[in-house]
């Protein structure tokens, strides 16, 4: 089966959204909405200032992004609930709007079947992580893909909790900049948020703390979670300092965190890599080997690198595929 996908809200999320997808069989974007120019939305879609040149053909015509001769229809209705999205499986919500009931379930009133959130919205029926609470996904109508720092940090400290037991913990997430942060000081909600995002460290709040308490309900209240926003255009790290109910030795946690990477959720590096060097890495996090460590009394430092648009873009896919119930849900 070919799942049908409509994006609503073609930035950052929605456009690596739509790359991954060309590249796939078993999915098919039919239309995309939002209220930019096309000639705008298409070029932005063919040059990327992170993942560089679109490796392909883009053009446009009246109404339709035409991509190595693939023709979108792409919409400009202020309210997607405008739409006729009758045989759409799921529509991707990634305006980052959907913070209210009525927004959220717009795409239901255009026809869709299921609408998935690209970020964390009380609105949402589910907050959903692969890996750590997806099986609550399946056949829910409206879902939250959560963020992408609680991607990175709730499926690792799940397989944590049941290999060792997770007594407390702390996550500090190193995290680039991004479109909620001026260019130049200018108002922006909170004093340290208001500062040029391209020009120094902020020491900021984050949601993954609060997200991962509802995807592991078990570990509430036991991680807390703050983040440091750096100037860099891409790739963000997760810094965890855990205590863990068995304390590990250094050489065990490293083989264990070793055994349990490879897949589509976990990577493993043992190279000395930087951020620039995870662009496009398809994987929620990848675990740096040089950077674990054991302190005296066994406080474990866990150190990984995400990228936060592209990774989470893909968990998008695999989340829209739970939701369908065209995969199985982890345990």
């Amino acid at each position: 089966m070919t799942l049908k996908i409509a994006i609503n809200g073609f930035g950052r999320i929605g456009r690596s959204v739509l790359r991954l997808v060309l590249d796939r069989t078993d999915m098919d974007v039919v239309c995309i909405n939002d209220i930019a120019e096309l000639e705008t939305l298409a070029y932005l879609f063919a040059y990327d200032s992170v993942f560089g040149p679109y490796p392909g053909a883009v053009s446009h015509r009246t109404g339709h992004l035409v991509v190595n001769g693939h023709s979108i229809p792409v919409h400009r209705q202020g309210d997607v609930a405008g739409l006729d999205l009758g045989g759409v499986d799921i529509l991707m919500e990634c305006t980052g709007r959907a913070n209210t009931r009525p927004v959220a379930e717009a795409g239901l009133r255009a026809g869709a079947q299921r609408v998935l959130i690209s970020g964390p919205s009380e609105a949402a029926d589910v907050t959903a992580v692969v890996g750590a609470n997806d099986a609550s996904a399946v056949g829910a109508q409206i879902v939250s893909n959560a963020s992408c720092t609680t991607n990175a940090l709730a499926p690792l400290l799940k397989l944590l909790d049941s290999a060792f037991g997770v007594e407390t913990g702390h996550m500090t997430t190193i995290h680039c900049y991004t479109g909620s942060q001026p260019m130049v000081d200018a108002p922006r909600g909170g004093l340290e948020r208001s500062r040029a995002g391209a020009l120094s460290m902020v020491p900021t709040s984050t949601s993954a703390g609060r997200l991962v308490d509802m995807v592991l309900p078990e570990l509430a209240g036991r991680v807390t979670a703050r983040a440091v926003r750096v100037p860099t255009a891409s790739v963000s790290a997760l810094d965890l300092m855990v205590t863990l109910r068995k304390a590990p030795k250094l050489d065990e946690i490293s083989h264990w965190l070793e055994s349990v990477a490879g897949g589509p959720l976990i990577g493993w590096t043992d190279q000395p890599l930087v951020s620039a060097d995870l662009r496009m890495r398809p994987e929620s996090v990848v675990i740096q080997s040089s950077e674990i460590s054991v302190a005296k009394g066994g406080l474990t430092r866990i150190f990984g690198w995400y990228d936060n648009e592209w990774g989470f873009s893909n968990r998008m896919l695999d989340m829209a595929q739970v939701m369908m119930g065209a995969r199985p849900a982890s345990p």
